[in-house]
This record gives structure tokens, C-alpha cells and sequence, in this order.
């Protein structure tokens, strides 16, 4: 999620230290901080069941990365299709994925199309980097630019995972089926570029963690 959100229903998978994933927390409600993410490594066992189905050995790392902080990540509100700027902290926090990354070979780093996922890998040194559609943050619809407690306010026990969000006037909002469709399109991506080395996602907080 890239603001305020419901309730993460999904438990999360033991780290699985043969299968070591960064999963680099930039800015607050993003994925787990510590260097071997716990959920980050379910993500892996996903990807690599779906490579060795196509019949291909996985050499590589699959990392995932959230975009550095931005004016309404930083007050809690979704942020979804709006596309805003990294703050200048935001772009601090980009700047120091760079030494946790040096060292690494990656056979396809893909981000979101929006700007403040592209900034962050321009400025990690993330040279290549392609834009890859399906990693946008969830259209959170009519609660686009709204935060968690002004939400539950007028929808007591809402929880995005649960319930969804409405359509708004701007944005149609998608279901969590609809998210979890492209979740499971990019990791099809991901075969080949696994045989020659790492892969690298940098996109959003709710897109990464239904990922996971």
C-alpha cells in the first residue's frame, strides 16, 4: 500500500535462508525490513514453482523493493493511480538502496510505470530498469488520496484485503482478484531472467505485498 490501508489478512511464510531476498523497507507500511523478508521469501518459492514448471533451473534471486516516501505515503493516505513525486526524504531513501544492492547481477529489474517507482530505481543506480504495467499499486477507486481512519469512520471494520474498494469518479478501483491477476502475470515474466541472474521489482506497498 503506498498510504494508510486495511488490515493484512494473508499470514506470512518463515524465511527460507536458502533463498535469500532483500525486501527493503523505504518508507513506513511497506514491506518487512529485515534483509531476508519473511514474506519476500514466499514470493520466491512462487516464482521458482512457476519456473521449474516451464522447465527452467532459477540461479538467481528474486528482490523486491518499495518506492522511497512521498507527500501522501508520508500522511497515510492510498495512493494509488495518483502519481506523485518522491519527497526529498523519499529521495534519500532511494539513494541508500544503491550499497545493499552493489554486487548483484540482475538479469531483468522491472518497475512500476509510475514515478515515484522509476525515480527510486534511477536513483538506486538501477541502470535498464524496464517499465512493467502490471506492478502499479492497486486503483484503490473512490478511496483514492483518503486515509485508513477517515475511511473506517463511515465504514466501521473496513478492510482492503476483505472489502474492496468502490469505484470513484476518476479511478474504477479493482478487487483483490483483479490485483492478484497481474501478481501473477509479472511473476510469468520472470523464467528466463532467473536463469542468467537476479531479478529486481521496485514498485508499491500493497502490490508488492500481494506478491507475497
Amino acid at each position: 500500500m503506498d498510504g494508510g490501508g486495511g488490515r493484512r489478512q494473508r499470514g506470512a511464510a518463515a524465511g527460507d535462508h536458502r533463498l535469500p531476498v532483500l525486501a527493503v523497507r523505504l518508507a513506513p507500511g511497506g514491506l518487512p525490513a529485515d534483509a531476508h523478508g519473511r514474506g519476500a521469501a514466499q514470493a520466491v518459492r512462487r516464482a521458482r514453482r512457476r519456473v521449474r514448471g516451464e522447465g527452467v533451473t532459477p540461479v538467481g534471486d528474486l528482490l523486491l523493493a518499495r518506492h522511497g516516501e512521498t507527500e501522501w505515503s508520508r500522511a497515510g493516505r492510498h495512493t494509488g493511480r495518483t502519481d506523485l513525486p518522491l519527497t526529498p526524504d523519499g529521495e534519500a531513501q532511494a539513494r541508500s538502496l544503491a550499497p545493499l544492492l552493489a554486487g548483484r547481477t540482475f538479469g531483468l529489474v522491472l518497475t512500476s510505470p509510475l514515478v515515484r517507482a522509476r525515480r527510486t530505481a534511477e536513483l538506486a543506480g538501477l541502470t535498464g530498469a524496464l517499465p512493467e504495467p502490471d506492478l502499479r499499486e492497486w486503483d484503490y477507486g473512490a478511496y483514492e488520496g483518503i486515509g485508513t481512519a477517515d475511511i473506517v469512520r463511515s465504514r466501521p471494520g473496513w478492510d482492503l484485503w476483505t472489502d474492496g474498494v468502490p469505484p470513484g469518479r476518476e479511478f474504477p478501483g479493482e478487487s483483490p482478484e483483479q490485483v492478484g491477476e497481474r501478481a501473477d502475470r509479472v511473476l510469468s515474466r520472470l523464467a528466463g531472467a532467473l536463469e542468467e541472474g537476479d531479478v529486481l521489482l521496485v514498485a508499491h506497498g500493497h502490490l508488492l505485498r500481494v506478491l507475497t
